[in-house]
C-alpha cells in the first residue's frame, strides 16, 4: 500500500488534448464518408471488435474516463496517438469538452472494451477542421481502448468473495489490522501487492494513516475473509497519482485478504469448548500445569503444537515463565477442559513477533486441552468409593503387609497400569519406601475390602522426571481396592515371638545335639515356630530367602554353623526391647 496523500482538486491537462476536445464550432455540415446507402454519414459508426466477459459498468453521460487512442484519416494515416505521448486521455464524457464524435462512442464502453469509432466530419471538426493538423470535412478514425470509468457520485464498492465460517470479530475505526493485497488498475494492471514482500500490510484503520476508500473499505471484515474493493479516484491518490504506477484519476481495484485484527484495548479472550463434569478444582497463579495445544494465526495458520512433538507443555501459571496472555488464559481452567484463548499482540509476542512463524502485531489463538495441573503444597486427596459392610476394627497402618489391586491412569483418563494385568494383588510394606510416596499415603486408614480414588500431585509420585510409561510432573489417580493386611514387623526384625522364645533356644534349635546348628537344622527349626503358631516371619517376602538372611546374621564368623556363642536374640543387642528376633 501506499500512503494517503493530500487531497487536490486541480483539473488534470494532457499535451495535445485539444486535437480531441471540441475547440470550435463547425459551421456548416460536411459530407464526410458515404454511408453504406452512398450517401453521406448521419452518426458515427462503432464497431467494437473487443468485448470482455465482465462488464460491471458502461459509460454514461457525465462520466470521468481514461482511455488510450490512435487517430487516423480514410487512407490510414495517422494524424495523433495517445500512446505516442505515453500519456492516457483523462476527461468527463458527454458535456462538450470532446468532439461530439468522440463523446458518442465512448457511450456504453466496458473497461477494456475496444472499439474502432468512425466519426463524420459534422461530428468531428467540419468544414474548417483544425489548421495543420485536421483538414476540412474529414472523416475521423478512432482505435479506442477504455481503461477506467468513474463518476463523482461513486463510493467504494466492495463485494466480499470468501467470508470464513466462524467470524470472531469485524473491523471497527480503531482497529489494528494485518492484511495481504493485490493492488490493480480498473483494467487489471498491477501496481503493488504485499505478497512479493513477504509480509502483510500491517495499519491502523480509520485514523488516517491510509487512504479513505480502503479505510471504508476494511469496515466489517472478518480474519480469513477475502473482499474485492473499488476504489474511486477522489477517495484514492485523485488528481496527483502515486509516483510511476498510479496514475491521476485512477479508480484502484484492490484484492484483500484479512489476516487479522486487533484493538490496542483487548483483552485475552475466552471460549469455553468443553468442561467436564464435576469439576471441583480450578487452576490458580502458582499451579503448575500440563497441557496440549495448537497454536494458529487468526486466519488459521499454525505455527505450533505440541501434538507434534508428542509431549504436553509444562509449565508454571501466572508467573511470568510464559506469555501473559497465555498466563491469564489458564488460570480458572479445569481438568480435562478445553478452552479457546485469543490474545492480542500485546499480550503475545508484541510488534517484532519472534522466529520465522510468529509476525510482529500477530494476533494469536491458542485450542488449549488442560491434562493436569497441581501445586507444590498439594497433598493427596483421598476420596472413599465404598466401604464393607462389616464392623472393621482394624484399618492400615505403618509397617503393615498389604495386597491390593489398582488402576492407575492420568487425570485425562490414559490408563497407565493396573494390576489386574498381572492376575495377583500388589504387595507392599507401608513405609518401607517400596512404592510411591503418596500411593504409600493413601493405602494407610484403610480397611480390608474398602475401595478408594487417590490423587496423587507429582512430588509424592514420580516428580519431573517421570518414569517408565509415566511422563514428568503427571498427577495420578489411583482406584484401590484392599484385599488383605498383615501386622508387619518393627524396623529391623525378620522374625518375632508370639510369646517368649525357649528358654534353651539352642539346645532346641540343635536338633542332633552335636553343639552346633548348620543351615539346614536352622531352617526346620524356624518353619516348625512358624508352623505352631509361635512366631512369624517378614510378611512379602521368600521365607527361604528370610531364613537364610536371618542364618547370615547368627553365623557371625561366616563359618557355615552357628555356635551357641553366637547365637543371640535381637532384644540382647537393642537398647530398646520391642520384639525378639532370631
Amino acid at each position: 500500500m501506499f500512503p494517503a496523500g493530500p487531497p487536490s482538486h486541480s483539473l488534470l491537462r494532457l499535451p495535445l488534448l485539444q486535437l480531441l476536445l471540441l475547440v470550435v464550432q463547425a459551421v456548416g455540415r460536411g459530407l464526410g464518408r458515404a454511408s453504406p446507402a452512398g450517401g453521406p454519414l448521419e452518426d458515427v459508426v462503432i464497431e467494437r471488435y473487443h468485448i470482455p466477459r465482465a462488464c460491471p459498468r458502461e459509460v454514461q453521460m457525465g462520466d470521468f474516463v481514461r482511455y488510450h487512442y490512435n487517430g487516423t484519416f480514410e487512407d490510414g494515416k495517422k494524424f495523433d496517438s495517445s500512446y505516442d505521448r505515453n500519456t492516457l486521455v483523462a476527461i468527463v464524457v458527454g458535456v462538450g469538452r470532446l468532439i461530439t464524435g468522440m463523446d458518442r462512442g465512448l457511450m456504453g464502453m466496458c473497461v477494456n472494451e475496444r472499439r474502432r469509432l468512425i466519426v463524420p466530419p459534422h461530428l468531428g471538426y467540419g468544414s474548417i477542421g483544425l489548421a495543420g493538423l485536421i483538414p476540412p470535412d474529414a472523416t475521423l478514425y478512432f482505435d479506442v481502448v477504455l481503461l477506467d470509468v468513474w463518476n463523482k457520485e461513486d463510493t467504494v464498492q466492495v463485494s466480499t468473495l470468501l467470508r470464513p465460517p466462524h467470524c470472531p470479530r469485524m473491523v471497527q475505526d480503531g482497529d489494528f489490522v494485518r492484511y495481504h493485497y493485490n493492488g490493480t488498475l480498473l483494467d487489471g494492471t498491477s501496481f503493488d501487492t504485499s505478497y512479493s514482500r513477504g509480509g502483510t500490510y500491517d495499519t491502523y484503520v480509520g485514523s488516517g494513516w491510509l487512504i479513505k476508500g480502503m479505510d471504508q473499505g476494511l469496515l466489517g471484515m472478518c480474519p480469513g475473509e477475502r473482499r474485492k474493493i473499488i476504489i474511486p479516484p477522489f477517495l484514492a491518490y485523485g488528481e496527483k497519482g502515486y509516483g510511476t504506477v498510479i496514475p491521476p484519476q485512477a479508480s484502484l481495484v484492490f484484492h484483500v485478504l484479512l489476516i487479522d485484527v486487533h484493538n490496542p484495548k483487548d483483552t485475552v479472550q475466552l471460549e469455553t469448548l468443553e468442561l467436564p463434569p464435576g469439576c471441583v478444582r480450578r487452576a490458580g497463579a502458582g499451579d503448575f500445569m500440563r497441557y496440549h495445544y495448537n497454536g494458529s494465526l487468526m486466519d488459521g495458520t499454525l505455527f505450533d503444537s505440541s501434538y507434534s512433538r508428542n509431549h504436553t507443555y509444562n509449565t508454571y501459571i501466572g508467573q511470568g515463565y510464559i506469555i501473559p496472555g497465555m498466563d491469564q488464559g489458564l488460570q480458572g481452567a479445569c481438568m480435562g477442559e478445553r478452552r479457546r484463548i485469543t490474545i492480542p499482540p500485546h499480550l503475545a509476542y508484541g510488534e517484532n513477533g519472534t522466529g520465522d512463524k510468529i509476525p510482529g502485531s500477530a494476533v494469536l489463538i491458542f485450542n488449549v486441552h488442560v491434562i493436569d495441573f497441581h501445586n507444590p503444597a498439594d497433598v493427596v486427596e483421598i476420596r472413599t468409593l465404598s466401604r464393607p459392610s462389616e464392623t472393621c476394627n482394624e484399618t492400615t497402618k505403618l509397617g503393615d503387609f498389604v495386597r491390593y489391586h489398582y488402576n492407575c491412569s492420568l487425570l485425562d483418563g490414559t490408563q497407565l497400569f493396573t494390576s489386574h494385568d498381572y492376575g495377583a494383588p500388589q504387595e507392599a510394606t507401608l513405609g518401607a519406601n517400596k512404592v510411591i510416596e503418596g500411593l504409600d499415603t493413601g493405602l494407610q486408614g484403610m480397611c480390608v475390602g474398602e475401595r478408594r480414588q487417590l490423587i496423587v500431585p507429582p512430588h509424592l509420585a514420580h516428580g519431573e522426571s517421570g518414569a517408565r510409561g509415566v511422563p514428568g510432573s503427571a498427577v495420578l489417580l489411583f482406584e484401590v481396592e484392599l484385599v488383605s493386611r498383615e501386622d508387619g514387623l518393627p524396623t529391623g526384625y525378620l522374625f518375632v515371638w508370639h510369646e517368649d522364645p525357649p528358654a534353651n533356644l539352642f539346645e532346641d534349635m540343635d536338633l542332633n545335639k552335636d553343639g552346633e546348628v548348620p543351615p539346614e537344622e536352622f531352617s526346620t527349626f524356624i518353619k516348625a515356630q512358624v508352623s505352631e503358631g509361635k512366631g512369624r516371619l517378614m510378611p512379602g517376602q521368600d521365607p527361604e530367602k528370610t531364613i537364610g538372611d536371618m542364618f547370615q546374621n547368627q553365623d557371625r564368623n561366616q563359618d557355615g554353623k552357628i555356635t551357641v556363642d553366637e547365637l543371640k536374640l535381637k532384644s540382647d543387642e537393642d537398647e530398646e526391647r520391642v520384639h525378639e528376633e532370631l
